[in-house]
């Protein structure tokens, strides 16, 4: 039987930990740092997910049979490097293979090189230049910042002085950290997720899902870290699927493989379906988030075996649940700008809720602890039932600082 340490603290790696607790191979599982819900799952550990020392540490004291890691900032750290310097086995890249995510002009120069579709970007480190660039530039413009921004540094410029207003923040005011940008081609389409398990060159497909990036209802205001998501995706055709994984996400492991910076753990394709065929946006490399909440709920293997399977160069078969998968944010009110925490949560104490920002205050009171606080995952035969189920889950819940959308995967079947 073995013992799995998650390292991470949100929705995703709650999603992470309910897989694996229906696993008949797990016997113990930590979650470093993890938070109230998943404390019901396994042992918390009250260690940031930045810590590598601490969490190598605590690894090897407990004699750790698997790590899954589930932030970025983690792999970014080099937490991956440290457990395979101690012959822990661990799901996730290494710090050179995590530039995919880390770097986007890493990432934007592998798809030049390998003819992975994408669009057409420039580089840029100084404001002046950029800004001058930009002016002349159609809108609208979708400006990057070049280093991790937890999913907020990138704007999509409908305005001149918008786009200018970026630049600074990115250039001047150094708002994510002193780096580069790039000021790329507006891609028009449905966007959506596409993860797959990779060891070197072996890729394993997850199922496809659509995330929603707008705070409010019909794709309205800022973007945020997400806001729902649903699984499977009606508008993709075996065609699109094909492509996806054929073009776009095979040949970018074997392109990591033949860069030295060979890429082990989830590999996730932010892709565009366009009127020219699919387009990769971003690369990460980690589970998406909120899409893991309504895809692995759909997965029926093992999650341990899967991974195990795949550490050991198999190529395991994934079976999937055909019913729809919705997830429904729980926001605090003023996310992803200035928010408060610390109240109270009544009615969300169900394992349809994977919690994202919550702690338990002296009192015993579940309590908001981060900007998306909760996330209502439901299933159903239907994408149009899976909406209406997960809608009553989040209007069972009692807390007056929290806000939602309520159109998750509506433009699928409002046709």
């Amino acid at each position: 039987m073995a013992k799995v340490l998650v390292v991470g603290g949100g929705g995703r790696e709650h999603a992470i930990v309910h897989a694996l607790s229906k696993s008949s191979k797990v016997s113990e599982i930590y979650a470093a740092p993890g938070n109230a819900g998943i404390a019901k799952l396994a042992m918390c550990v009250h260690i940031k997910d930045t810590d590598v020392e601490e969490l190598v540490a605590f690894a090897k004291a407990e004699t750790i049979d698997l790590v899954i890691v589930g932030p970025e900032a983690s792999l970014a750290c080099g937490i991956t490097d440290a457990l395979i310097k101690e012959n822990i086995l661990v799901f996730g890249p290494t710090k050179a293979a995590a530039q995919i995510e880390s770097s986007k002009i890493f990432a934007k120069d592998i798809m030049l090189k390998y003819n992975i579709p994408t669009g057409r970007y420039t580089v840029f480190n100084q404001f002046e230049e950029a800004n001058s660039f930009v002016q002349i530039s159609p809108l609208p413009t979708v400006i990057k910042y070049d280093g991790l921004a937890a999913g907020k540094g990138v704007v999509v410029a409908t305005t001149y002085t918008e786009a200018e207003a970026a630049l600074k923040d990115m250039l001047l005011n150094d708002k994510f950290g002193h780096g580069r940008v790039i000021i790329e081609e507006y891609l028009q389409g449905p966007e959506f997720s596409f993860m797959c398990f990779v060891h070197n060159e072996t890729v394993i497909p997850l199922e496809m899902a659509q995330d929603h990036k707008r705070a409010f209802d019909g794709d309205l205001g800022p973007n945020t870290g997400g806001m729902g998501a649903y699984s499977p995706l009606p508008f993709i055709t075996q065609e699109d699927y094909d492509f996806a994984l054929n073009e776009i996400m095979i040949p970018t492991a074997k392109a990591m493989v033949k860069e030295g910076v060979p890429f082990t753990g989830v590999l996730y394709g932010g892709l565009i379906k366009t009127k020219k065929g699919i387009r990769v946006i971003e690369f990460n490399c980690r589970f998406g988030d909120p899409e893991t909440e309504v895809v692995l709920p759909r997965l029926k293997s093992d999650l341990y075996d899967v991974i195990l399977a795949i550490l050991n160069g198999e190529t395991p078969t994934l079976e999937w649940d055909k019913e729809y998968s919705l997830g429904i944010v729980l926001a605090s009110k003023g996310y992803p700008n200035h928010y408060e925490k610390g109240f109270v949560i009544e009615n969300a104490d169900t394992e349809e809720f994977y919690h994202m920002g919550t702690a338990i205050d002296d009192k015993g009171n579940l309590i908001t602890n981060g900007g998306r606080v909760l996330f209502a995952v439901a299933k159903a035969e239907t994408l149009e039932k899976a909406n209406q189920k997960a809608n009553e889950l989040v209007n069972q819940v009692k807390c007056d600082a929290l806000y939602h959308r309520s159109d998750i995967g509506a433009k699928a079947y409002k046709k």
